[in-house]
């Protein structure tokens, strides 16, 4: 299986800053929200959101990302530790070994380009569940999801959900669906 051909990072920066984006412009009415993911709320996927971009920052310097619950509680200004973690994992990605280098991550252990390019697509599906809670939908970037689609598709085949692999079967959707349409159904959500 080929993963990742070309540097992943600029894509993700992109997934980053759409994530940031959504969670710096989340009103605090809005927290208790339902999403697209059946467990979390809005408050509770910002949560996971915070933990995600600890976890792929301590895997791509070598260390245990499960060693960081799935959600983080206890954080009073989610933006803030938003940026604070997005800071430490912009040093990190600035180092350009950080594509070989080999990491553990929750579901496989890859080399650092493979494990960009798939938290790449764990942002960019989440950024869809917090602008389809909050209706904002029309803020996200369609050409990300268009070029993430590949990578979500490579990254979690249909045939491998359930388990270690948390995602639904594939839901059908038209072929002209629209980007995220296409990316939520892939990730079994409905769009």
């Amino acid at each position: 299986m080929t993963f990742v051909q070309n540097d992943p990072r600029p894509l993700f920066v992109r997934a980053l800053d759409q994530t940031e984006r959504l969670i710096t412009t989340t009103s605090p009415e809005d927290l208790a929200l339902p999403t697209p993911c059946d467990e979390y709320d809005v408050s509770t996927l910002q949560g996971h959101l915070l933990t995600v971009i600890a976890r792929i920052n301590l895997a791509l310097q070598g260390g245990d990302p499960l060693t960081i619950p799935v959600v983080t509680t206890g954080v009073d200004d989610v933006p803030a530790a938003w940026k604070e973690r997005r800071v430490a994992l912009d040093a990190t990605l600035s180092d350009d070994t950080v594509l070989g280098r080999i990491c553990k991550l929750p579901w496989a252990t890859l080399p650092g380009a493979a494990a960009i390019a798939g938290y790449t697509g764990e942002l960019t599906t989440h950024s869809w569940d917090l602008a389809k809670a909050t209706g904002r939908v029309s803020e996200l970037d369609d050409a990300l999801a268009t070029q993430v689609l590949p990578l979500v598709r490579q990254f979690t085949p249909a045939d491998q959900r359930g388990g270690h692999v948390p995602f639904g079967p594939v839901v059908q959707v038209a072929d002209d669906a629209s980007p995220y349409d296409q990316l939520a159904a892939w990730q079994g959500r409905q769009p």
